[in-house]
């Protein structure tokens, strides 16, 4: 049987686990898998497809003979090792911020903008977690009435701060409800001068700040939506949060069509028939999406949909995701299947 090599670089991590897992339920042909990590992930034993794989360190003759690499192991990793997987006949799909704003670099939500898969010069960035989910439930929109203006607020679950915070929520979490000081480590910022604690209570910084009292995840959602829209004409403002909640951003989305003749009916409509959303929007019975039911699932799960009672055209929605599935893992992997499908990879081995 023929099918890709693949590496998967960053495979002991929370992304990393579930890449393997999307990959074993992939249509992707797949003759070799390689699992990377950094040295002290070296040596440990993961499945794939039933089978026992040792965790070797990444180096750059790890991709000798690579077709394919999945990075997710950080962008100081991808800085050093993607390019050199690609200069030795890899294409590499790359789930940190490094490159995502090389204008050489294609960023790419698959329901979105596939087509600039075409452009890429192999390597291809897949976009920040939240950015991803709220363009997957505004682009049928925006193809039918146009977009001007978005103002989002997420509520971030711990788990796109990796499996320690998910950690330190559960611990922090038992340790209030014992009535014992929640020790601080990682949230809101592992590198930060100052920890906060999460369990009870959600906090208003991801990421660094920058100028203009931003965070650097807000600073995301805001550029990457422009560039995987290609429109720089779309106005994008965000308050992300970090919730205490383990697995699945929830957003609450105000948004603004350009064209005229919009209803909510109308809405639900194209969101119901768009690509990778699952409507669930029905207020007679209670039904909206929800961070539990979205947890394991790889859909957009949209609903609250409602015309805004102050402004024309404007509309607000409240959309759900697994963040370490549709926001990573599972569209990386949907990347690869679109690469594939569009005759943007070979399959040169046996």
């Amino acid at each position: 049987m023929t099918g890709y090599n693949i590496a998967i670089v960053g495979a002991t991590g929370a992304v990393g686990t579930r890449i393997i897992k999307m990959l074993e339920q992939s249509s992707l042909p797949i003759a070799d898998v390689k699992l990377l990590a950094s040295q002290r992930s070296a040596g440990k034993v993961l499945k794939f497809a039933g089978k026992n794989l040792q965790v070797q360190e990444a180096v750059p003759a790890s991709f000798e003979d690579v077709d394919l690499a999945f990075f997710s192991a950080g962008g100081s990793v991808s800085k050093k090792l993607a390019p050199e997987a690609v200069k030795r006949g890899a294409v590499v799909i790359d789930n940190t911020s490094a490159f995502r704003m090389d204008p050489s670099v294609p960023l790419v939500v698959p329901e979105v903008n596939e087509q600039a898969l075409t452009k890429h010069q192999g390597l291809i960035a897949n976009p920040n977690c939240s950015t991803i989910q709220m363009v997957v439930a505004l682009e049928p929109l925006r193809q039918e009435f146009g977009l001007k203006k978005v103002i989002v607020t997420t509520m971030q679950a711990v788990s796109g701060a990796g499996n320690r915070a998910i950690q330190e929520l559960y611990t922090q979490t038992k340790a209030v409800l014992n009535g014992e000081e929640p020790k601080a480590e990682i949230l809101p910022v592992a590198g930060a001068d100052k920890h906060f604690q999460i369990a009870f209570n959600p906090l208003a910084q991801i990421d660094v700040f920058e100028d203009g009292g931003y965070t650097h995840e807000e600073w995301k959602m805001i550029h990457e939506t422009k560039k995987i829209m290609d429109d720089e004409d779309i106005q994008v403002t965000a308050t992300c949060v970090r919730v205490p909640v383990a697995i699945s951003h929830s957003e609450s989305v105000w948004f603004e069509l350009k064209q005229d003749g919009a209803t909510v009916a109308k809405l639900q409509q194209l969101l119901s028939e768009a690509p990778g959303v699952i409507l669930r929007d029905d207020p007679t019975r209670q039904i909206f999406p929800q961070a539990v039911q979205a947890a394991g699932q790889k859909e957009t799960f949209v609903g609250r949909v409602r015309a805004d009672g102050e402004q024309k055209n404007a509309f607000h929605l409240y959309c759900v995701a697994d963040n370490l599935l549709k926001g990573a893992a599972w569209n990386s992997v949907q990347i690869a299947e679109s690469l594939d499908r569009m005759n943007l990879l070979q399959i040169p081995h046996n």
